[in-house]
């Protein structure tokens, strides 16, 4: 029995690679001024709206592979814009927005909204409504 590797052509794991790839360079044009990646720009914002998490619950929230949230984490940390707690027994480290995060996080929110509002114009948005985050609550407690 031989194969029809013509039908890899139509495979779906690469078009939504493909696919993702163009939305990330599309949201990264406009926040590159800012000195942010688009992954930065969205852990600054699931922290901003949610208490201090943990890296792995950080990782699950945001569809992350762990590693690649630290490497994040770890030049948000460096510029400023996050800071790791200590909890009692040692064992997390909890992620926390700093107020220059914040302020960060707010100066580029701007360039964000425009990738937003043209990224269903620009391509075609069904498939991404499934991929979007839950609703989280704004969280209004004290992140510094």
């Amino acid at each position: 029995m031989g194969m029809d590797l013509s039908l890899c052509t139509q495979c779906h794991c690469l078009a939504a690679r493909r696919h993702a790839r163009a939305v990330t360079r599309h949201f990264e044009a406009g926040l590159r001024r800012h000195g942010l990646r688009a992954t930065q720009f969205s852990i600054l914002a699931a922290l901003a709206l949610a208490p201090p998490l943990p890296m792995g619950a950080l990782a699950e929230l945001l569809g992350l592979e762990r590693t690649t949230l630290t490497r994040s984490a770890t030049l948000l940390a460096r510029n400023g814009w996050v800071r790791s707690d200590r909890t009692a027994d040692g064992r997390e480290r909890p992620l926390r927005l700093t107020a220059s995060g914040r302020r960060k996080l707010e100066s580029a929110y701007a360039s964000w909204q425009a990738a937003q509002d043209s990224v269903a114009t620009k391509f075609h948005d069904g498939p991404l409504a499934a991929a979007r985050l839950p609703d989280m609550r704004i969280h209004r407690g004290g992140n510094e």
